[in-house]
């Protein structure tokens, strides 16, 4: 099994903590479109022997596409690639585009999950990240969304400068209100050369305050918790049957294919990404080349790459496996590594010979991770 995934590169306007890839002029929309599902026939080769059981459609702001566009890149995702029977088919898409006409529309489409960009309910959040909706869209959007959509995950950002452990529960509680089944929350953090940085450079905005931010996701744990969610990721939380199945892909392992500008690709040990720039994509595509830089994932870019993605989900990293797909030396190195961290119960050893992440080392996973590499 196997995922697409198609990088949209435009937004209305720029989210002042956002570092990835898009372009607020709108312009060379339909060239970026037409390029997209030419390297879908460019690529159709790479996945022949996969079953695409995922499409995803990521951004920038990819509900920014019109329903015929979304319809004619599907289409040519089925034309060209094994697709499953019901494929997961998930479109990132921010409140303000979302009407009630729009989200029927998508409804009646073959796109059958929403990932919502929510971040906060409350006016000045939004203001202060420089987003393009209003709180009162927002709550609008999920209120139509719900009626037509029962696979729906939202985004909220999460330790904000100042917001108060009240506030923080505001939005939880307004989030379990309208009944959603997934939930994707991440710490507010700051990007090089992203206006956020140089608002704080400048002392204009708040510096982070990681125990605030730490404060939050305790909270946000305890709470999805008791609201039947499982926290099945680091960053996301989903109810019994509505985990988001094209991401547990990319942590899992498995193959994606990513088309587009900046979009990355992954199949067996080989890694690439695409050109990150709108103009020069198109043209190459054009051209009916790949504008794309590909690299080969040496044993121990495999091993650090396992430890990394399975330590932020509730699978952990399996002995077996690691012996199985790299050998003892690799198992001797990890339990020699681990050993720190679980006297300190930021990790324990299940029964199954499997190392998990505890609750208590559930926020400092990535710093934890990096220290249990092979390098």
């Amino acid at each position: 099994m196997a995922g697409i995934y198609i990088h949209i590169p435009f937004c209305k306007q720029a989210c002042f903590y956002c570092d990835f890839h898009f372009s607020t002029s709108l312009k060379k929309k339909d060239e970026l479109v037409q390029a997209l599902v030419k390297e879908l026939e460019l690529r159709k080769d790479e996945l022949k022997n996969e079953t695409i059981e995922t499409i995803y459609f990521g951004g920038g702001t990819p509900s920014l596409l019109t329903n015929e566009e979304l319809k004619l890149l599907i289409d040519s995702v089925y034309k060209h690639y094994q697709v499953a029977e019901n494929p997961e088919i998930t479109l990132e898409a921010n409140p303000d585009d979302l009407s009630k006409s729009v989200i029927i529309q998508l409804s009646e489409s073959p796109i059958n999950r929403l990932s919502i960009g929510i971040q906060s309910f409350f006016e000045d959040d939004l203001k202060n990240m420089n987003r393009a909706h209003s709180s009162d869209e927002a709550k609008k959007c999920l209120k139509e969304a719900t009626k037509y959509f029962d696979n729906i995950t939202i985004d909220l950002i999460y330790g904000i400068p100042n917001m108060s452990l009240e506030k923080w529960n505001k939005n939880l509680e307004m989030t379990f209100g309208f009944g959603v089944n997934h939930i994707s929350s991440y710490a507010l953090t700051v990007e090089p050369n992203t206006a956020m940085a140089m608002f704080i450079k400048k002392g204009t905005y708040p510096p982070m305050d990681e125990d605030l931010a730490l404060q939050h996701f305790n909270y946000l744990i305890e709470k999805t918790n008791e609201q039947g969610f499982v926290h099945y990721e680091i960053s996301n939380f989903g109810k019994p049957n509505y985990f988001s199945k094209h991401n547990t892909s990319y942590w899992q392992g498995k193959s994606y294919l990513g088309i587009g500008p900046s979009a990355h690709s992954f199949y067996k040990n080989e890694r690439s990404w695409n050109v990150s720039n709108n103009t020069k994509y198109i043209k190459a595509i054009q051209n009916k080349t790949l504008p794309n830089t590909a690299e080969h994932l040496s044993i121990q870019d495999e091993y650090n790459e396992y430890i990394m993605t399975g330590l932020r989900t509730i699978w952990g990293v399996s002995l077996e496996k690691i012996e199985k797909d790299f050998g003892k030396t690799f198992v001797e190195h990890l339990k020699i590594s681990a050993k720190k961290y679980i006297n300190e119960g930021l990790l324990e050893v299940s029964h199954q010979k499997t190392i998990i992440t505890t609750k208590k080392g559930k926020f400092l996973i990535d710093g934890i991770a990096s220290e249990l590499f092979m390098i």
